[in-house]
């Protein structure tokens, strides 16, 4: 073997001359173990903690402590956790991944444009680079990657980018590829949760105080220069401005904190507590950064908030879904999608299918040549 032909480019599809582009979405998530059981919640833990866009101490230590102290003890309690929101068809947040995008391909097709919609998780099954190749290797030649995180941050957004980034390290003839990064503000999404919640005070009846929680980060990670914190705030204040609310019906706190260090504030249990020792009657709480009910919405907001709140006093709880499969979500996602398509002959007009057999035949006719 040749010095020249060692490369590190995996094997790939061979280039055909006078291919018609064809276009993609990658809808990513953040992945969920494969069963509710603690050897697929060890297997899932370990990939996702061992990201150092998640754990940003170093590394020798922190190995040290996943391996021989975490991954030793948590598997059991969070596989018990899984198994109380497990339902018929699998984990939550693929059941619900696995909607939207197929809700996403027809809102986009009703639309005119021929694209192909998949989802992708950061970690665990259904992988990142597992779906780009199949993508490749159907011909797909644009790829947009959109997340499932609304607001941008290091340890999400830019990690599930780093997954396409080394995918892409591996790949010979690249597709383009386009990132959205964010769409905290985005008047559809927005407009989305507004009506969601809004249905759901119509059939429920309204709160005394609403508590828009967010998974939290560590706060260094805002001292850093992590936009995150800024737009959970920025998310929470024009969703209180679609809902009507003044400062002192709602409030923005931060979940799931692990370990010791000082994470961002107020934090969404304590919260929940002290409201019910103040007297506060019902408090209704929405996670507006997840876009699909998980563990952290439906067990860790849905039992274990629910039970903070009524311990401390409280009379009633009510934790509003995640957006899902709503409608009016749908559409904001299709339209932000289209938004960042922009400029990609992706519609079905008989210019574009004009287009692209004469751009096909020129090619052709060029390769003959």
């Amino acid at each position: 073997m040749s010095f020249f032909s060692m490369g590190k480019f995996a094997k790939e599809p061979p280039f055909t001359h006078g291919q018609v582009p064809r276009t993609a979405v990658l809808f990513c998530n953040l992945g969920t173990p494969d069963t509710p059981t603690a050897a697929d919640v060890r297997r899932f833990l370990s990939e996702f903690l061992s990201d150092t866009r998640v754990v940003e101490i170093p590394r020798l230590v922190w190995l040290l402590i996943l391996h021989g102290v975490i991954l030793r003890v948590r598997p059991a309690k969070s596989a018990a956790k899984y198994a109380s929101i497990w339902t018929p068809e699998g984990s939550p947040l693929k059941v619900w991944t696995e909607k939207q995008v197929k809700l996403l391909q027809g809102w986009l097709a009703q639309r005119g444009h021929q694209v192909t919609v998949r989802y992708a998780m950061r970690y665990g099954s259904t992988s990142i680079s597992s779906q780009l190749d199949a993508l490749k290797a159907e011909g797909v030649t644009r790829v947009l990657i959109l997340p499932a995180y609304p607001q941008y941050s290091a340890t999400t957004t830019a990690s599930l980018f780093d997954a396409v980034y080394s995918w892409a390290a591996k790949v010979r003839n690249l597709p383009e590829l386009r990132f959205v990064n964010r769409y905290h503000d985005d008047p559809g999404c927005i407009r989305a949760l507004g009506r969601s919640i809004q249905r759901y005070w119509k059939l429920n009846g309204r709160p005394d105080q609403l508590v828009m929680s967010f998974h939290g980060v560590p706060e260094r990670t805002l001292h850093l220069g992590d936009p995150y914190h800024c737009e959970c705030f920025k998310t929470a204040r024009l969703l209180a401005d679609q809902l009507g609310l003044s400062p002192d019906q709602f409030k923005i706190t931060f979940q799931s904190r692990l370990g010791r260090a000082k994470w961002l504030e107020p934090y969404t249990e304590p919260t929940l507590i002290a409201l019910g020792k103040a007297g506060v009657k019902r408090v209704d709480v929405v996670c507006p950064g997840f876009t699909s009910d998980c563990l952290e919405t439906l067990e860790e907001i849905g039992m274990e908030g629910r039970a903070a709140f009524l311990s401390a006093g409280g009379q009633d709880f009510h934790y509003i879904p995640c957006l899902n499969d709503d409608p009016v979500w749908i559409t904001a996602l299709c339209e932000l999608t289209q938004q960042h398509l922009a400029g990609w002959p992706t519609l079905d007009t008989p210019d574009a299918q004009a287009l692209a057999a004469s751009r096909a035949a020129a090619l052709a006719l060029g390769a003959k040549q």
